[in-house]
């Protein structure tokens, strides 16, 4: 199969390249914060895939991660659907049966959203406990 200039096969690969980028910034930021990443794009059947798992002391953390150009029409903080937050609390339930049980600090779901500039350096920022 040929895909043209702009096709649609060229932008998936950008798209994956960006998210892959957006991740490795945030497992550096949840690192240097303290946190063990226990898991990058840890998979579930159909039901889907958690970007980051991490354990920060006693918790386990489900890290959602968000990568926007500057230029997209939504800032990578504002994805966070409602849907979305409960697809990642049965992931959670699901990597918990998986892996022995439940932490003694309980889950905590955590996003990490990444702003690629133009110019200069990419902005990361990570918020605790977003649901």
């Amino acid at each position: 199969m040929t895909v043209g200039a702009g096709g649609g096969a060229d932008m998936s690969k950008a798209r994956n390249g960006l998210g892959k980028y957006g991740e490795d910034l945030a497992a550096r930021r949840l690192a240097a914060a303290g946190m063990t990443v226990l898991a990058r794009n840890w998979r579930c059947g159909r039901s889907g895939e958690i970007d980051i798992v991490a354990r920060d002391g006693d918790v386990l953390v489900v890290c959602e991660v968000k990568t926007r150009r500057a230029d997209a029409f939504q800032h990578p903080m504002a994805a966070l659907t409602p849907a979305k937050t409960r697809r990642l609390r049965a992931l959670a339930e699901h990597w918990i049966a998986a892996h022995a049980g439940a932490p003694p600090g309980g889950v905590r779901l955590d996003l990490v959203g990444v702003l690629l500039p133009r110019r200069g350096a990419p902005r990361v920022a990570h918020v605790r406990g977003v649901a």
